[in-house]
C-alpha cells in the first residue's frame, strides 16, 4: 500500500514502511504507474490527480464525528490516528486540534514558524533572524534574538497548554519535534497522518482498490 499526503508545497509518501518528502510534481511523476491511495488539501492539483487512473482520492472516507465543513483533509486524518488528544501539525502553517470522547472538539490555525520569521523580516532587517529554537519560556529574553524566538514560541507553546487539560499531545510536521520537546510527555511521530488514512480505508464497508 503506496499513501501519498499532498500538501500546499510538498508531497509526503509512504512507502515500504519508509516516509520520504519530494515536491509534488516529482511525487507525481515518479509514482504515477503505482497504485496509490492519497489525500490533497493543494486545489491547484485536483484535474492532474484525478487524471492518474491508478490513483484513489480516500478524502470522502475520512470523517470524525465533531467536524466541520471545510475541515481540512488532513487534520480529519490526524484526529482518526490516535483517539483522544491534541494534534499538532507544525509545517507551512500550524494546526492544532482537539478530539476528546471520539468526537472533534475544534481547533485553530496559526502560521507556521517560516511565516513568523518572515513577518518579523518585513517589520525591520534587525529582525530578519534565526530563531534559538531551545528558548526558556519561564526566563524572559534581554537580547534581540531571544525577544523574537520567545514572541514566535511561546504563544504557540500557551496555545497548546491552554488546550490539552490532561489530554496526550501528538505532534507531527516539519517544526513538530523540536515544539514537542517543550512538553514532558509529548508524543512525535510522521507517521499520524499515515496512520488516519489506514485507520479510514481498513474501517471503511467499501474495498478499496486503486483499480476501481
Amino acid at each position: 500500500m503506496i499513501l501519498i499526503d499532498i500538501g500546499n508545497k510538498n508531497a509526503h509518501i509512504l512507502s515500504d514502511d519508509k516516509i520520504i518528502v519530494l515536491p509534488i510534481d516529482e511525487a507525481i511523476d515518479s509514482f504515477k504507474s503505482k497504485s496509490v491511495f492519497y489525500i490533497s488539501v493543494n486545489s491547484r492539483y485536483v484535474d492532474k490527480l484525478e487524471s492518474i487512473k491508478s490513483w484513489v482520492d480516500i478524502s470522502r472516507y475520512l470523517s470524525i464525528d465533531g467536524e466541520y465543513k471545510g475541515l481540512g483533509v488532513d487534520r480529519k486524518a490526524l484526529a482518526l490516528s490516535r483517539g483522544d488528544g491534541i494534534y499538532i501539525d507544525a509545517g507551512s502553517a500550524i494546526t492544532i486540534d482537539r478530539v476528546a470522547n471520539n468526537r472533534y472538539d475544534g481547533g485553530i490555525i496559526l502560521p507556521g514558524i517560516y511565516a513568523y520569521n518572515r513577518a518579523y523580516a518585513d517589520i525591520s532587517p534587525i529582525l530578519d533572524i534565526e530563531l534559538n529554537r531551545v528558548i526558556d519560556p519561564t526566563i524572559l529574553p534581554k537580547n534581540t534574538t531571544d525577544s523574537v524566538s520567545y514572541g514566535t514560541i511561546v504563544p504557540i507553546i500557551a496555545i497548546i497548554a491552554s488546550m490539552a487539560d490532561e489530554l496526550n499531545l501528538y505532534f507531527t510536521g516539519a517544526d513538530g519535534e523540536w515544539l514537542s520537546k517543550y512538553f514532558a510527555g509529548a508524543i512525535y511521530s510522521d507517521e499520524l497522518i499515515f496512520e488516519g488514512m489506514q485507520k479510514a480505508i481498513l474501517e471503511s464497508d467499501i474495498t478499496l482498490s486503486p483499480n476501481q
